[in-house]
């Protein structure tokens, strides 16, 4: 490591022995309290584990020793850091990538607290209808009995099934499934037999049986218990109960509406409940229409409008609202007069720093599920600036993330803020106009996973010129240089008209074919929205595909999502023929749970394990690839159930996991750990890296094949069994990229992907742009909404939203090749573009 010689006093530093947290290699690093340090190094060289992992849950470990054990168990405990010693560390704060809850109560206005200080304002200074009386500020949030529409419970939405929903095909007859919501196997032909002993005909389409007769089969509340004869037609079941033959049992019928709400209520198991959300739709709730609140919160007005109305306007409009009241306020000398002009300058002063960081455009009503992770980040950044907090280190994940480069002026003049009221900053950052402000450097590495865990450099910014191995060095430094790429010519055209959703109002989509296009634009101009959400639901719908996101697997935790009534509307006027099918590549997790990892998800395992099954004494012992899984029973560990690791529960401390005591965490039986490949049993292979891998199966092409596409997406760090839950959104992308380009599928396949460089560093943004080019190569379409430069330089076509953000947006401002977006006036892009042309 080079470390430059620093004119700080010692005792004004941070200094760190000893971390060996995840891949760091006993490492000692100082930094410099008070100054705007950050940590750069690609994906996965150990910055996070230096920075969340050690610096700030060392803090959090220390601020915790200071509250009772009780309140301890409140906290979301990081795990204890392995360190030797942290020396002048300051009480600190993380503000890290990661998106709200899975609460759909939670919203920007509660996120910031704005919405406290918002009510507050309409309790007090608020203009009541006539003869009603004073409301507390508790009646103007819907998260309260006091204040929540009665109909919806403060939701908005009401969620409920609809025939179509819950039959979507209506030709087809009760005995082949027409109440597809109907559970399959036993309990959904019991359900059926009930009908033919009451008379109902299952084998005409359902479209032909009477309304009434289809209603009550829907949406009957009735559990009538009814005589069951499998297999009797329902003039023979009354023959038989003429007769009195006893029935094989007695079955209690459950309208088809009544067992979708109460599985997605009630059932135990994800998968069940994920089931039952997909027949049901969310629609406003007619009661309240939207806004949440019972009908004498919305009738009390300020400036003219009801809290809900106020909390929908893009927060830079809420602004100039509250501006021009508190000209009008100021003049008022009585108490409520007095009391609402604090209120409103509380809010200006607060929103005014939203401003600044470029979220004008959100609103405070917006729900925080729909926010990016940089959304998110930044307004927590906004609520820390107003907070007067003074000697404190504030841990930042790529603060810039999701932000055009026009905005990180402001993002950066913010931290700023910070340093000024006397404070540490430590960001964690990829973006080289970041980097280029930090007056202390730490560069980690010099590549990912167990080839990198060590500090290459510690200090100024310059000091990192002469540092060979650092793979960021080339990029603050300019030393990379592309030369201006020939585009590709589109093959043919795909044509969207009449686009409408969210921000976008009546957009035309001409979009080129067999090529890369790149859509760009300022934080909330629609990119997400034309390239995520609408291209894919219209596009998705029209050929024909229910599902084309990917979902991973379900955690018993998880709230399912409910499909909404509403949806982006347009409609593809030409070019649909030259496509076959649409695919998703998003930053969600591969999976959520530990059992999955890249080796399952990918395909590779399956292969790995038929590999197995063939050894001659796996085939001795009647062993087939089912015994090397750890999710199957006859081949797994029983006492850990093929984890590895048991968890030990420490009643005032955070849970541990250790190794289990059966199988010492190789997740198998002793009889399946005793066949070898090549001198490996299958827990070896599991622990060997992607680039171990590739060369342990060298003579296995497919499987070799599949590794290697992993390597070219700078995967090669990663382990066989690395748990899917650690792994970071940007690995999850590009190990589903890299599962596609194994497929090669055939036809023409239009790919979308949304700011796939998020937490990436530069050198990984290349290998992500190779990949990209590689299924253009093979004759596909790859569309990305995208804020890196660079990237957006080396594509074949871009399109460029604005001109502004929210209401000011959704319009396509520029199209073409991106020497023409560079010299287009009408882009706020284009001036960013050109230094990498």
């Amino acid at each position: 490591m080079k470390t430059q010689p620093s004119a700080s006093n010692p005792a004004d530093m941070i200094c760190v022995r000893g971390a060996r947290e995840h891949n760091l290699k006993n490492v000692s690093v100082s930094v410099p309290r008070d100054k705007f340090v950050v940590m750069t190094g690609v994906s996965g060289s150990g910055k996070s584990s230096l920075a969340f992992g050690t610096i700030y849950a060392e803090a959090q470990r220390r601020y915790l020793e200071s509250v009772s054990p009780y309140a301890r168990r409140l906290f979301n405990q990081m795990p204890v850091p392995v360190v030797d010693a942290i020396e002048g560390l300051p009480p600190a704060v993380a503000l890290q990538q990661q998106r709200g809850g899975s609460s759909s109560r939670s919203s920007v206005g509660s996120l910031t607290t704005l919405s406290n200080l918002l009510r507050m304002l309409y309790s007090r200074a608020g203009t009541y209808p006539a003869g009603m009386s004073r409301l507390e500020a508790e009646d103007f949030s819907s998260n309260t009995p006091m204040g929540a529409c009665p109909r919806c419970h403060g939701l908005g939405r009401i969620y409920d099934v609809t025939e179509k929903t819950l039959v979507p095909d209506d030709t087809l007859s009760i005995r082949q499934r027409a109440v597809a919501a109907w559970p399959t196997a036993w309990q959904g032909q019991n359900l059926r037999d009930i009908l033919i002993t009451r008379g109902v005909n299952v084998d005409i389409p359902w479209k032909d049986l009477p309304k009434a007769t289809r209603d009550w089969i829907l949406y009957t509340k009735e559990t009538p218990t009814e005589p069951v004869y499998p297999g009797r037609t329902h003039e023979q079941v009354l023959e038989a109960i003429k007769h009195g033959v006893p029935a094989d049992y007695n079955g209690t019928f459950t309208g088809a509406r009544q067992y979708v709400l109460n599985t997605f209520a009630k059932s135990q198991s994800a998968k069940m409940r994920a089931r039952a959300a997909s027949f049901m739709v969310s629609s406003v709730c007619p009661e309240c229409h939207g806004q949440k609140l019972k009908a004498e919160a919305l009738q009390v007005l300020f400036a003219g409008r009801n809290i809900a109305e106020l909390s929908a306007l893009p927060l830079k409009n809420i602004t100039a609202i509250l501006q021009e009241q508190s000209q009008q306020l100021k003049k008022q000398t009585d108490a409520t007069g007095l009391a609402a002009y604090g209120i409103v300058e509380a809010l200006i002063e607060r929103l005014q720093t939203l401003l600044e960081l470029g979220l004008g455009y959100l609103q405070l009503s917006r729900g925080v599920q729909t926010l990016s992770p940089g959304e998110y980040q930044r307004l927590r950044l906004g609520t820390q600036i107003r907070s007067n907090l003074f000697g404190v280190l504030y841990v930042l994940d790529e603060p810039s993330s999701g932000l055009h480069p026009c905005d990180t002026q402001a993002l950066l003049k913010a931290l700023h803020g910070l340093l000024d009221a006397g404070n540490s900053l430590l960001v964690v950052e990829h973006n080289c106009q970041v980097i280029r402000h930090a007056e202390w450097l730490v560069d980690v590495g010099p590549d990912a996973g167990e080839k990198g865990g060590e500090i290459l450099y510690s200090g100024p910014l310059d000091g990192l010129k002469s540092v060979s191995r650092s793979r960021t060095r080339p990029y603050i430094f300019d030393e990379i240089k592309y030369g201006q790429a020939v585009p590709l010519k589109p093959k043919e055209w795909l044509c969207l008209k009449n686009i409408n959703w969210n921000n976008l109002r009546n957009v035309t989509l001409d979009l080129p074919l067999g090529v890369m296009t790149v859509v760009t634009g300022i934080s909330g101009s629609g990119k997400s929205s034309l390239t995520g959400q609408a291209l894919v639901s219209i596009v998705s719908k029209a050929l024909g595909q229910k599902e084309p996101v990917e979902q991973p697997e379900a955690d018993d935790n998880d709230i399912p999502e409910v499909a909404e009534s509403a949806e982006p509307a347009g409609q593809v006027v030409s070019g649909l023929q030259n496509i076959r099918r649409l695919v998703v590549v998003d930053q969600k997790p591969i999976g959520r749970t530990p059992r999955s990892n890249l080796a399952t998800y990918t395909g590779l395992f399956d292969q790995i394990r038929q590999a197995f099954a063939a050894v001659p004494q796996a085939k001795k012992q009647k062993m087939d690839a089912g015994w090397f899984s750890f999710n199957v029973a006859k081949g797994r560990c029983p006492r850990c159930e093929g984890v590895g690791s048991i968890e030990v529960e420490l009643l005032f401390l955070p849970s541990v996991y250790a190794p289990c005591p059966e199988c010492h965490g190789a997740r198998y039986k002793p009889e399946v750990l005793a066949i070898t490949l090549n001198g490996r049993n299958i827990a070896d292979v599991l622990n060997m890296s992607v680039d171990d891998a590739h060369e342990f199966f060298a003579d296995s092409p497919n499987i070799a094949h599949g590794f290697d596409t992993l390597r070219q997406g700078g995967l090669g760090y990663l382990r066989l069994g690395q748990p899917a839950t650690t792994l970071s959104g940007g690995e999850a992308q590009r190990i589903k990229l890299a599962t596609e380009l194994q497929k090669k599928r055939a036809g023409h396949i239009l790919y979308v992907l949304d700011e796939p460089t998020t937490g990436l560093h530069p050198a990984d943004v290349d290998r992500l742009t190779r990949q990209l080019r590689q299924l253009v190569a093979q004759g596909h379409t790859v569309v990305l909404a995208e804020h890196d430069m660079r990237l957006a330089a080396q594509s074949d076509w871009m399109l460029d939203m604005g001109p502004g953000a929210g209401d000011e947006g959704g319009q396509i401002v520029a199209s073409g090749i991106p020497a023409d977006i560079a010299k287009n006036p009408a882009s706020r892009t284009g001036p960013f573009l050109r230094e990498y042309l």
